[in-house]
């Protein structure tokens, strides 16, 4: 094996990671955040004051108030909204999203899972039955593991917490290992790491564990070592248009910038251009940095203005592409997360939301819905909320879909329902 560092990987291995913690209810993860801003020192004197101040009981910190911000979240001693936060090691930086661990706030974490590169799933130890074998998951830890993988999230971690408060903490890890392989097994994911901790303690957190039965690294050093997956930069160019504006100081000639950020691919000065839907076409006269100074070339990920060689009619919610790129669809399959209280029905028409553009579509079939105890699929008239299932959707016109694995930005759409304007859903492409 090639074990030769490119720049590219380099790169991957230390870019900033956006992870998010998930699981089930007090199951600790918002204080497993404060334990990682404590112990790297991620804190200001003012709020480690703070801190003391409002921390109930022994006096021991209450780390989970660094993230429950809401006045809701301190008096019910739950996580409703997802908090960020930001630190550094010196290997790198992090940005962490804390999602609720309620049902209730499902669609919470699935808005946390969007474009992060890391789920750290905490499963709460002592809230599992021990004497029984296999151990039994929770639901909400089955739930979110699967909601991560199936939004994209590339790695995924299983933290086993509050191993401080079993008897037999290396037996208790050892029962919960084997059932979090099980599980992954069935579920047709790989986790980048199964780590016990103790969030409360600090144990195995950011320093590592003294014993017997665990040589793995504390969650900190796994984290640090995690790949940053970058888009697909071989892939035929590809830009929704987020932003349309007129260049120049306002005197004489002043050329229409299309701005958005760039989902696949590398595009250069001279590139030939197709936009979607008008199916006109152009050439790149100039690509722009978002400060817009002018750019050798754009590539994935990054935001970008692309100025064309010829006045064309271009709108928020159109795509550009090489030529070929672009393939409209109004009939697709898709797997639908399903977040609202309003069953998902057959025949219901709502509108989606892809790219920068609104179309309405209308739910054609629902194929089966996910048990996500016995992880197979189940015939379903309807999606209740939290459910996963594999649906068909028609639209009023046509959208240029790519798969959801090669492409979060073209292969992702938000369902949003019509009359309450809630967000329903969301819609990965198969």
């Amino acid at each position: 094996m090639n074990d030769t560092i490119t720049p590219q990987r380099a790169a991957a291995r230390h870019a900033a990671l956006r992870f998010l913690t998930a699981g089930s209810v007090d199951d600790g993860k918002s204080t497993l955040i404060g334990r990682l801003l404590y112990d790297s020192r991620a804190l200001l004197t003012d709020q480690v004051e703070a801190l003391r101040r409002h921390s109930r009981g022994s006096g021991a910190l209450d780390l989970s108030l660094l993230t429950d911000g809401l006045e809701a979240e301190r008096e019910q001693g739950i996580t409703i909204d997802v908090a960020y936060r930001y630190f550094a090691t010196p290997r790198r930086k992090f940005i962490i999203a804390d999602a609720p661990g309620h049902e209730q706030y499902t669609r919470n974490m699935v808005t946390a899972a969007a474009g992060s590169h890391a789920a750290v799933v905490l499963v709460d130890v002592t809230k599992l039955d021990l004497s029984r074998r296999p151990v039994t998951l929770l639901p909400q830890t089955r739930r979110h593991a699967l909601l991560a993988h199936r939004l994209g999230v590339p790695h995924l971690v299983f933290a086993v917490n509050k191993i401080d408060a079993v008897p037999d903490a290396g037996a208790a890890y050892a029962a919960v290992r084997q059932a979090l392989e099980a599980f992954a097994r069935r579920a047709g994911l790989e986790p980048a790491g199964i780590v016990p901790v103790s969030a409360l303690r600090g144990d195995n957190v950011t320093a590592p564990l003294d014993a017997d039965w665990y040589d793995g690294p504390p969650l900190l050093a796994l984290l640090e070592s995690l790949p940053v997956l970058q888009p697909d930069g071989d892939a035929p160019w590809r830009l929704p248009v987020q932003w349309v504006a007129r260049g120049g100081d306002g005197t004489g000639h002043q050329p229409r910038i299309c701005w958005g950020r760039l989902a696949t691919g590398t595009v250069r000065p001279g590139d030939a251009v197709a936009i979607f839907p008008s199916g006109e076409t152009a050439r790149v006269a100039q690509v722009l940095h978002h400060a817009g100074q002018p750019l050798a070339a754009g590539d994935a990920g990054q935001s970008v203005g692309l100025v064309l060689d010829r006045a064309i009619d271009v709108s928020r919610g159109d795509w550009l592409a090489a030529p070929g790129a672009l393939e409209g669809r109004r009939r697709f399959a898709a797997t639908l997360a399903w977040l609202d209280p309003e069953p998902a029905l057959v025949g219901r028409r709502y509108w989606l939301r892809h790219g920068h553009r609104w179309v309405q579509g209308r739910l054609v079939a629902i194929e089966h819905r996910l048990d996500i105890d016995t992880l197979e699929p189940v015939e379903a008239q309807h999606l209740g909320v939290n459910d996963l299932g594999r649906v068909v959707v028609e639209t009023a016109e046509p959208l240029p879909l790519t798969a959801f694995s090669g492409s979060t930005e073209g292969g992702a759409l938000i369902v949003v329902d019509p009359a309450t304007h809630r967000t329903s859903g969301a819609l990965l492409v198969d």
